[in-house]
């Protein structure tokens, strides 16, 4: 019986595996990340905790940087942020002042693991990307989505400088409290920033 050569054999299907395995997966990620950070984990130290071969996870993930951005992905707490429309710009960031406070901080509260990879994330830019695309630009996004509603209602002049940088004071506000102060941005602390910071570049009653 003839075989097919490698050039004419049909293509290796990517495998399927179920929810519960793929979490075994993330779990690993992250406690070998939070074992021993990131230039330390490798896709074989994934394969040997989880007992599942390299070429497995090869197939569901091609880089060590889309695995752990899915790791991530897997255990970061949904802030709901494109569900919020109340009606008016001060309405919405509040909104989001207490989703985000209700959310509490990826996975769990463990920051650590989060400014780590930021720091690799710096020398690697794949892994930045992945970052910026998983958990940070959706966000932006949103926001800057609520802003543009701001304008069109005439609640917030469209040249009004402080636009372009909200965003990133909200989400900066959001991640780095921990980092400063040794405590999460809780919803109070957050409505305490757009109060003092942002509803006051933007012209908006606090």
């Amino acid at each position: 019986m003839a075989t097919q050569s490698p050039e004419t054999a049909a293509p290796q299907r990517r495998s399927k595996i179920t929810p519960e395995r793929e979490q075994e997966f993330y779990q690993a990620v992250l406690d070998l990340l939070q074992e021993g950070g990131y230039e330390a984990l490798t896709i074989e130290a994934v394969a040997a905790r989880t007992r599942a071969s390299r070429s497995t996870l090869y197939r569901q993930w091609c880089t060590k940087p889309q695995l752990v951005v899915a790791a991530l992905r897997s255990c970061k707490r949904p802030f709901a942020l494109e569900g919020i429309d109340t009606g008016s710009l001060a309405g919405d960031l509040r909104a989001v002042a207490e989703a985000v406070g209700e959310a509490g901080e990826v996975c769990g509260g463990d920051t650590a693991l989060v400014y780590a990879l930021g720091h690799a994330a710096l020398q690697n830019p794949d892994l930045l990307q992945a970052l910026r695309a998983a958990l940070i630009e959706h966000e932006v996004k949103t926001i800057q989505a609520m802003l543009r509603r701001g304008v069109e209602r005439g609640e917030v002049a469209a040249d009004n400088p402080a636009l372009e940088f909200v965003p990133n004071q909200l989400i900066g506000a959001m991640r780095v409290r921990h980092l400063l102060e040794g405590r999460a941005a809780d919803r109070a602390y957050l409505t305490r920033f757009l109060e003092a910071s942002v509803f006051p570049a933007l012209g908006l009653a606090p």
